[in-house]
């Protein structure tokens, strides 16, 4: 089966085909094959020696299985050590094949064009969203360019409160800044296709006006500069359809937060060189802190539906790597501007968040397990798709690989099958079988563990990184703390990654939710009834693997220790104190903590501002839809962003389709007023909430009406509106 993606008339831009400009064919395919095939030819070799081992031990139906999913996993990992051999090259010798090389942008004049950038939030903590806005606005603005430029917050939001706050806070932000017509908020009533659809809709409605737009996730910024020099880039490169920056991790709190912020920042430059040496001009999206060319994005990437019922089916989750793809197939450049700093996000600062955002990925990184088919698709797209995908099928290929090497041992047990092997078949092997299976152990360490090594000394060569860093003992220090947590943290990924896929695989989707990102530590409690599992399986492996070989137990300890300290290890990570005490002793320093951009510090004194804000305010449910009716200020900024959206004749279409404007509405505000929040269901409090009229009548009642015919609800409301 295959599927047919929409096709667009073509337009041009700046009088310049699509593709022009491009690497030769012949030299891009030889950056392809050079890369790939050296990642084969050390799997061969390897899976050579592997196979040699199984042979002198005696061939079975087990070992096949194991060689087979020796063979994936091993290629896997040997991809990921072969981007940071070349990365670490590159950055050694010098890299002239990247597009901030290609040709002098700086000097090129940003005059006469128009960028969007775009925010799209879905039931947010709007604080931290509005702040990182503020942050990029105002580094924007120093740079001189803030004309050529406008922002634009697109709510999904469904929460109530989460969407009445997101409109006070954007009043807030306009009056700060001074930014009327600079800053622009819009929520969609009908929430369809999720982010896509978010973006989708902005670029129907707005998106003719902008030669650009730049798209931010919830927790990122940049640096104006950074967003000037991405236009200037566009400019400069008329055949690019997207830019993707590296986006650095920043203002983690927590222990685990700071691992994966060191980690970040330390080894993601060689791998993602590597990246870059095969990928050239057709790079992948990250759906984030990226530049796109508006019109081709438009013409070309409006997402197909996939056949078949959810979770595969459907709309596609993670459209992304797709977006590019459908770049590509039409000829347009997609770039990674991997040494473009000035480029942030956050992370999850906990192990169970970021194992809740690992979710959400999951299942739209199988779904391209159907998009691989497309037709017209160039292959280096489907490689892109195909190492998401195995990104998390890689988890329960290796329990697997686990399971049928434990079942071996216990087959041999029961059988009481000698240990006996036989003279290796591969001639250059003259070791017997126990050392024959430590070189084959050696070699697979070597290979996971040199891109750390590459790092180390990738810094240790460049003396302005180095300090950046804390010198280059303190990250050696961090970088050997952070490979033990990775040890326990990898069988814990493996279990959630093994039952993602599972469920997905038996038909059970995924909630899309907001992520939480402020770090306030996790309770015992809480972790116990995440990890309990965890923990159970670790002690009955451990007991079941002592049980049939206990000199194999020892070599599998690293596997069930993590499972077994699976709840302390989460706990104490996601506190923000072990994180404090951490970078008191110089462990998981970064550039961004050691010398922070302006914006960077800037950002995390309001973040903890507001973070103690949150702390002391203790509101009430309901308490936004409160204020949006007692408030004479917040009444009006709603009701006229309500207004406006009237203006819009598909809005008008939408609203009318929501029942606004209808004579119930106005019963379900009487109804709201005599007998409170608890009468209306969440969705009648959205509909009452979307009606400008009803809105602007149920201000004047609550005031005007005796207090005894107000539902007491209303009563202590009005009264906590009168003494604040």
């Amino acid at each position: 089966m295959s599927l047919t993606v929409s096709e667009y008339p073509r337009t041009e831009a700046s009088g310049v085909a699509p593709g022009s400009g491009s690497l030769p064919r012949v030299r891009r395919g030889w950056r392809l094959f050079f890369f790939f095939s050296s990642a084969m030819l050390l799997t061969g070799l390897v899976a050579l020696l592997f196979a040699d081992l199984l042979w002198r031990t005696g061939w079975s139906t087990s070992s096949t299985i194991l060689l087979g999913l020796f063979v994936i996993l091993f290629l896997l990992t040997a991809v990921g050590c072969m981007s940071a051999i070349f990365g670490f090259v590159l950055r050694t010798f010098g890299d002239t094949r990247r597009i901030t090389h290609l040709a002098e942008y700086r000097s090129r004049t940003i005059e006469g064009t128009s960028t969007a950038l775009v925010f799209p939030i879905h039931n947010e903590e709007v604080g931290r969203v509005y702040e990182g806005l503020r942050a990029t606005y105002e580094s924007l603005k120093n740079t001189g360019q803030l004309a050529r430029f406008d922002f634009f917050i697109l709510s999904d939001s469904t929460e109530i409160d989460k969407w009445l706050e997101e409109e006070r806070c954007w009043f807030d932000l306009i009056r700060d800044l001074n930014a009327l017509g600079r800053i622009y908020y819009r929520r969609r009533t009908f929430q369809e296709s999720k982010k896509s659809g978010n973006i989708r809709d902005f670029l129907n409605t707005w998106g003719r006006r902008y030669r650009y737009f730049i798209v931010f996730d919830a927790d990122s910024m940049m640096r104006g500069e950074t967003i000037v020099d991405l236009v200037k880039l566009m400019e400069v490169h008329p055949s690019v359809g997207l830019i993707q920056t590296v986006p650095a991790l920043v203002n983690a709190e927590s222990c685990f937060g700071r691992i994966q912020q060191f980690a970040n920042r330390l080894y993601a430059p060689v791998f993602i060189t590597g990246l870059n040496f095969w990928a050239q001009s057709f790079g992948n999206y990250w759906g984030h802190n990226a530049i796109i060319r508006t019109d081709p994005f438009m013409q070309c990437c409006d997402l197909p539906q996939l056949p078949g019922v959810k979770p595969f089916g459907g709309q596609i989750l993670s459209h992304d790597f797709v977006e590019a793809a459908l770049l590509l197939k039409e000829n347009w450049q997609v770039w990674l501007a991997y040494d473009l700093e000035g480029s942030y996000e956050e992370t999850p600062q906990g192990i169970i968040e970021n194992a809740r955002r690992d979710r959400r990925w999951c299942q739209g990184n199988l779904q391209h397990g159907v998009v691989l088919f497309v037709r017209g698709l160039r292959g280096i797209s489907r490689i892109h798709l195909l190492l998401g995908i195995f990104g998390y099928l890689a988890s329960p290929l290796w329990l697997l690989f686990l399971l049928t090497f434990n079942w071996t041992l216990w087959f041999k047990e029961q059988t009481g099958l000698s240990d006996i092997t036989v003279r290796a078949w591969t001639p250059f092997i003259k070791l017997n079988g126990t050392q024959h299976a430590f070189l084959v152990f050696v070699i697979c360490m070597c290979v996971l563990f040199l891109p750390k090594l590459l790092a180390l000394l990738d810094l240790a060569v460049q003396r302005h990184r180095r300090r950046a860093f804390g010198g280059l003992r303190r990250a050696a220090a961090s970088t050997l703390v952070e490979t033990v947590f990775s040890a326990l943290h990898a069988p814990l990924q493996m279990l959630w990654h093994s039952r993602f896929v599972a469920t997905i695989l038996f038909g059970i989707g995924v909630h899309w939710g907001p992520q939480k990102r402020m770090a306030d530590g996790l309770a015992w409690s809480s972790a116990i009834r995440e990890h309990w599992q965890h923990t159970l399986i670790g002690l009955g492996w451990g007991a079941i693997v002592w049980r049939i070989d206990p000199r194999t137990f020892w070599w599998f300890v690293p596997v069930v220790a993590g499972m077994v300290l699976s709840v302390p290890l989460s706990v104490f990570t996601s506190r923000s104190s072990w994180g404090t005490r951490a970078r008191s002793l110089g462990l998981f320093l970064t550039p961004e903590e050691v010398c922070p951009p302006p914006e960077i510090a800037g950002l995390r004194i309001r973040v903890a501002a507001l973070e103690k804000s949150i702390k002391a305010a203790r509101r009430s449910p309901d308490s936004g839809m409160a204020e949006a009716i007692l408030d004479p200020y917040l009444n009006a900024i709603h009701v006229s962003l309500l207004r406006e959206k009237q203006l819009n004749p598909d809005y008008n279409a939408e609203l009318a389709k929501l029942g606004v404007g209808q004579p119930r509405v106005r019963a379900l505000g009487e109804k709201l007023l005599v007998e409170g929040p608890d009468a209306l269901q969440p969705e009648t409090r959205l509909l009452v909430l979307s009606d400008a009229d009803t809105l602007t009548w149920l201000h004047r009642q609550a005031w005007v009406r005796p207090s005894a015919t107000l539902a007491p609800w209303w009563q202590t409301a009005i009264r906590q509106y009168a003494s604040s």
